[in-house]
C-alpha cells in the first residue's frame, strides 16, 4: 500500500498540480498547488503507516493517523457481513480489502459510523477474517476427520453469456458515455462536426433514406450495447460460485478483475427473491437474489452483495432457490387477485399516457411544440394497457409451509418468497381508491433485503385472511366476526 496510495492521492490531486504546473507559472499561488498535493500525499502514507488492528473476544478495534487520530470499534455479536473485495491495485500486490460491517444502511459515498474497512491486508489474512468473525458455529477437525469439503450449489457457464444482452447494462454505459461527452464538449465549446470523418457519416446518412438511416442506426446500437453487456457480464460474474461451508455459511465468490467474496449465514437468510426484468424474462432468463439480514444494500442486487445466481436460465435459478432454502416456494401455483385489480391497473396506465398527451397538447396549441409530441403519445395507449394487463398478469400471491409468496411487476417483475416467522409484523394498506374497489395491499415487513414485501391489490377478506395466517394470532384483536357486527 505504500506503493499504491501515493500514486491514487496523485491522480486524485492531479486536476490541482496540473493547474498549478501548466497556469501557475511565475505566480504566488503556483506553490499552494504543490503543497496542496504533497499534503494529500503525506496524509496517504501515515494513514498506511499508522493503521492499526487488533481482534478481542468482543469488538474489532481500528485505528489510524498521525497528526489527526482515528478510532473505531466494532462489537463482535453485531458483526454480520465481512465482504472481501480485490481490485486491481490490490491484485498486483496480492492484497484485498476486508469491510467489516453490522449491516445497518450508509447513505454516503463513504464507509458509515458501523462499517470498518480495513485496505488493505492479504488474502489469507482477508479469508482469516471472514472466517473468524462470521463462523459461530464450531467444525471439529482433526487428523482422522479432516474438515468436509464446500458444497457446490451454482457455478457460471458460459452459455450463459446469451442473457447478458438482455440486461440492458450496456444501454445505461452508452448513455453515461454519451452524457460524459456531451457535457464536456459543451464545457469546451466543442463542435464535432468539424472532423471530416463525422462529416462524412452525416453525409452518408443524410443521402440515405430516412427509414435506411433509423434502421442502420438501430443495428449499431443494438450491436454496441450487446457488446458492452456481454464484457460487462464478464468482468462482473466471471468466476462465479456459490457454495455452502461446513459451518452453515453461503459463500459467494465473483469477479474478472476485481474479485469479490461474500459470506451469508443460512441463519440469517429470510428467504430469496427471483428477479425477472421484461428483456431477461422474454429470454427466459431470471437472476436469484438472497433475502437475509446483515448484507448491505447498494445501487441494485448486484451491488448489494446478495446475488445468489447471475442472469442464468429461470429453470436454474429454481434449483438454486431449492438447494438453498431446502424447498422451492418461489415455484408453488399462485392465488390471482380479483379482476378489480385488473381494472386499476389499466386504469393508472392509459389515464397517466393520456395526461402526457394532454399536456404536449397544450404545449402545442399554445405555439411552444409542434403536433406530432401528443400524437406520438396517443399512439403509446395500446401499450399502456398492454403493460398495465402484463402488471395484472404477474399478480399473485401464496401461504406455503412457513413462506409467505408474492410476486407483481411487468417490466422489473419479482418473485419473492419470505419466512412467515421472520416478518416483524404485518401492514394492512389501503388508499382511498382501493378501498372503493375493495381492495387491500398486504406489507409484510422483514428486517432483511427491501426492508419490506407487498401483496398489491388483493381482495379486502382474502387479504386480512392472509395476514393473519401469516402471522397467527397478530390480527386477531382487529378482526369482527359477522356475528360480532350483528
Amino acid at each position: 500500500m505504500l506503493l499504491i496510495r501515493p500514486v491514487l492521492d496523485l491522480v486524485r490531486s492531479l486536476p490541482v498540480l496540473l493547474g498549478a504546473l501548466l497556469f501557475g507559472h511565475g505566480e504566488p499561488w503556483q506553490w499552494i498547488g504543490l503543497v496542496f498535493t504533497a499534503i494529500a500525499v503525506f496524509t496517504g502514507v501515515s494513514h498506511v503507516l499508522t493503521s492499526r488492528y487488533r481482534i478481542t473476544e468482543t469488538q474489532v478495534e481500528w485505528h489510524t493517523g498521525l497528526l489527526l487520530r482515528k478510532q473505531r470499534a466494532i462489537p463482535r455479536d453485531r458483526i454480520r457481513t465481512v465482504d472481501v473485495t480485490s481490485e486491481p491495485k490490490h491484485r498486483l500486490f496480492s492484497l484485498a480489502a476486508a469491510r467489516i460491517g453490522t449491516g445497518r444502511h450508509s447513505h454516503g459515498k463513504g464507509p458509515g459510523k458501523d462499517e470498518l474497512v480495513l485496505d488493505a491486508v492479504t488474502i489469507a489474512e482477508a479469508q482469516r477474517l471472514r472466517t473468524l468473525l462470521l463462523h459461530r458455529k464450531a467444525v471439529v477437525v482433526t487428523d482422522e476427520t479432516p474438515a468436509p469439503p464446500e458444497q457446490l450449489v451454482a457455478a457460471v457457464d458460459k452459455k450463459w453469456l446469451r442473457y447478458a444482452p438482455f440486461t440492458l447494462s450496456g444501454l445505461a454505459v452508452v448513455g453515461a458515455a454519451v452524457g460524459t461527452v456531451y457535457h464536456f464538449a459543451h464545457e469546451l465549446h466543442f463542435d464535432p462536426i468539424r472532423f471530416s470523418l463525422v462529416q462524412t457519416v452525416v453525409g452518408h446518412f443524410a443521402d440515405t433514406p430516412t427509414w435506411v438511416s433509423l434502421v442502420l442506426a438501430a443495428v449499431g446500437l443494438l450491436v454496441l450495447v450487446s457488446l458492452l453487456s456481454i464484457g460487462g457480464y464478464v468482468l462482473s460474474f466471471w468466476n462465479f460460485r456459490l457454495t455452502r461451508e461446513p459451518a452453515g455459511t453461503l459463500h459467494i465468490r465473483r469477479g474478472l478483475i476485481t474479485t469479490r467474496s461474500v459470506s451469508i449465514e443460512e441463519d440469517r437468510l429470510r428467504g430469496v427473491e427471483i428477479r425477472e426484468p421484461l428483456p431477461l424474462r422474454l429470454a427466459g432468463g431470471a437472476r436469484c437474489v438472497a433475502i437475509a439480514g446483515g448484507l448491505r444494500e447498494g445501487k441494485g442486487a448486484d451491488k448489494s452483495g446478495g446475488l445468489l445466481l447471475p442472469p442464468a436460465p429461470l429453470a436454474k435459478a429454481h434449483e438454486v432457490v431449492a438447494d438453498v432454502l431446502g424447498e422451492d416456494p418461489a415455484a408453488t401455483p399462485l392465488v390471482r387477485h380479483p379482476r378489480r385489480a385488473l381494472y386499476r391497473r389499466l386504469t393508472r396506465a392509459v389515464t397517466g399516457v393520456l395526461l402526457l398527451a394532454a399536456a404536449l397538447y397544450g404545449l402545442a396549441w399554445l405555439g411552444a411544440l409542434p403536433d406530432w409530441p401528443w400524437q406520438a403519445a396517443l399512439v403509446l395507449v395500446p401499450f399502456a394497457a398492454l403493460v398495465g394487463w402484463d402488471r395484472y398478469r404477474g399478480l399473485g400471491h401464496a401461504l406455503t409451509g412457513r413462506y409467505l409468496v408474492t410476486r407483481s411487476g411487468s417490466l422489473d417483475r419479482g418473485t419473492a418468497a419470505v419466512r412467515c416467522d421472520g416478518m416483524t409484523g404485518v401492514v394492512v394498506e389501503r388508499s382511498y381508491f382501493q378501498r372503493r374497489a375493495g381492495l387491500v395491499t398486504i406489507i409484510a415487513p422483514v428486517a432483511a433485503g427491501k426492508g419490506h414485501y407487498r401483496v398489491l391489490d388483493v381482495g379486502e377478506s382474502d387479504g386480512l385472511a392472509l395476514a393473519d395466517r401469516a402471522v397467527p394470532g397478530l390480527l386477531t384483536p382487529f378482526l369482527t366476526d359477522e356475528r360480532d357486527r350483528g
